[in-house]
């Protein structure tokens, strides 16, 4: 990777005074307007979205055992507000004065980006790592980096810094650098990790602010200024899904939770072994099932268990652990899905919470349907997570009607109708050939012209009625494709194969049921299915073969399923050989050949 310092630093030196300023104003306008909101339960409960994982300057904190990393991307803007990391040789670049580099990062670390830990002196530090390279590309709900080219970033200069520390401080406080004020001079979007779990979403290093440590329950660190708390704030969530033919109640929970309401088998271990996860696994089920209060348009449902795997939560969704590891017990933290089969669409779904951790004094929730999720906040007090049908069409999947493949008695209509095309032709070439010579009239050639051309019409309307044409194809085949996937919209592995048979044939039905299955399902979700939302056909190339066609065919696929409060969405294109044949009075496909995949 080639990056030209030199730019950079004639940028910096160009730009600095103005950017000073304009950030400061910048800074200035962000910190009144965070503390000027109201820091009650409406504040609380909105999703909060900032753009500060784009920020000039993104820096994460990372708290371990006895050291803090922290790792900078700092944009050209900012540059002056780190001078004192920079080499000699770009500082002169930049017009600053020389200065030892000793006294430039005793400067920096005591007065420049603080770290004090329990409000005492600043903690040593020192550079790890700095050098120029590409920004990496965020995230914006979430501030996860996103794969892009190594050459599609804009420059920045990235640093690692380390600050020691000894035992277990019950507060970290951040300073930020600042012009001898109280503003930062940077424009810093910032994010938190206590010994791995991310105690705020990313958020704006918008003045000093102060983390408060629980060593015995990571979930219970937190920061002060309530504006930096992230918005799962809770180790347990419960969400209800409702969807055509099924509801769904989805529990995260960690079992050491559990444990203090029903031994689960974590009860004194620090690790839990890949040995007893299952039987854990097992007993968590068990308990939610017994203690959960669900119903649906006033009946109470006992659901059967989907599945129930150990998760991995990041900012940006959770997925399942796989393959399975010893974990830690502390952080644990178990997925169950409850569902319950529906023929019709619910017009209310309930579930009424009453679990709550000793430490925990709210749960967050969310009841989604086809329009989105309603986030919820399930409280002692106010204990019902509540779905109402508010939809004036929902959206229920159905299958669609394929256009019936030609009937023998209209295939023998077509034969005889060519062949009489071709005998009244030649009743017509020998009247015509007699009038000419005189030894015939003209009104019989003229009455076999006329019935020709009516024999005629007739003949190529029967055969345009099923003649193989791309259009005609394309119907057909996306009707079909259409009803294959829509087969798997079902839980009932029985009703699957029955409404797949009207699209495949019984040869095929296993090897399709099988293909299908395997391209929508999740590995990282444990197994879940993504239901189509959208088929597109995009080219197709066909010609007759037999009674029925084979088709060259390229489709897109958008499907998602929803987990754990989050959506997780896949594109895909497909290329294939397919044959389709009438079968039973139906067109079905009797062979696919799979050419190409694509994830888009």
């Amino acid at each position: 990777m080639i990056i030209d310092l030199e730019n950079i630093a004639r940028h910096a030196r160009t730009t600095a005074s103005g950017v000073r300023h304009r950030l400061v104003l910048a800074v200035l306008f962000v910190t009144a307007l965070l503390f000027a909101l109201p820091s009650g339960t409406a504040l609380a409960d909105a999703l909060v979205v900032t753009k500060a994982m784009t920020a000039s300057t993104v820096v994460e904190i990372f708290i371990g055992e006895s050291e803090i990393r922290v790792e900078m991307e700092i944009g050209v803007p900012d540059l002056m507000a780190f001078h004192n990391l920079l080499p000699d040789e770009m500082r002169t670049r930049m017009g600053l004065e020389a200065a030892p580099l000793g006294d430039r990062l005793a400067t920096f670390f005591g007065e420049n980006f603080v770290i004090r830990a329990d409000g005492g002196p600043p903690l040593p530090g020192r550079v790890a790592d700095i050098e120029p390279r590409r920004r990496v590309p965020r995230d914006e709900l979430t501030g996860e980096p996103l794969p892009v080219a190594e050459e599609e970033g804009e420059p920045v200069i990235f640093v690692v810094l380390s600050y020691a520390f000894r035992g277990r401080p019950a507060t970290l406080t951040f300073h930020p650098p600042t012009a001898g004020g109280d503003f930062p001079t940077a424009n810093i979007g910032f994010i938190t990790y206590h010994l791995g779990l991310p105690v705020m979403d990313f958020r704006y290093l918008a003045a000093e602010s102060t983390l408060d440590l629980d060593w015995q329950d990571l979930w219970f660190s937190k920061f002060r200024n309530r504006n930096l708390w992230r918005q799962y704030d809770s180790p347990m969530n419960v969400f209800l899904y409702v969807e055509p033919y099924e509801v769904r109640v989805e529990i995260i929970a960690r079992p050491r939770d559990v444990q203090a309401w029903e031994d689960v088998g974590v009860g004194g271990l620090s690790t839990i072994p890949v040995t007893i996860q299952d039987d854990v696994k097992r007993r968590v089920a068990d308990f939610f099932l017994q203690n959960l209060d669900f119903t649906i348009d006033g009946e109470t449902i006992r659901p059967e268990l989907d599945r129930v795997n150990f998760l991995e939560r990041t900012l940006r969704t959770s997925t399942v652990i796989s393959p399975p590891r010893d974990l830690d017990a502390s952080a644990a933290t178990l997925g169950v899905i409850f569902l319950h089969p529906m023929t019709t669409y619910p017009q209310e779904a309930k579930v009424a919470w009453n679990l709550f951790p000793e430490r925990v004094e709210r749960i967050p929730g969310a009841a989604t349907d086809e329009a989105g999720p309603l986030r919820f906040f399930l409280q002692r007090d106010d204990n019902v997570l509540w779905w109402k049908n508010f939809l004036k069409n929902p959206t229920v999947p159905t299958l669609v009607e394929v256009e019936a493949p030609p009937s023998i008695a209209l295939r023998s209509a077509a034969y005889l109708s060519w062949a009489a095309t071709f005998v009244l032709g030649l009743f017509v070439l020998r009247n015509g050939v007699a009038a000419a010579r005189k030894k015939a009239s003209w009104r019989r050639f003229a009455a076999t012209g006329a019935a020709l051309v009516a024999v005629a019409g007739g003949t190529f309307a029967v055969s345009t009625s099923y003649g193989i044409t791309d259009e005609r194809v394309g119907s057909i085949v996306t009707a079909l494709l259409h009803n294959v996937y829509r087969s798997f919209d079902y839980r009932d592995e029985e009703v699957i194969y029955d409404t797949l048979d009207g699209s495949v044939d019984g040869d095929l039905l296993a090897e399709i049921y099988i293909e299908t299955q395997k391209r929508l399902q999740l590995a990282s979700q444990g197994g879940a299915r993504a239901k189509v939302q959208e088929l597109e056909l995009v080219e197709i190339e066909a010609e007759p073969e037999g009674r029925g066609f084979r088709a060259t065919c390229t489709w897109k696929l958008a499907a998602s399923v929803g987990h754990w409060g989050h959506i997780h969405q896949r594109r895909n294109q497909y290329t294939a050989e397919l044959r389709v044949e009438p079968v039973g009075g139906m067109w079905k496909i009797t062979s696919m050949e799979l050419i190409g995949e694509e994830r888009l």
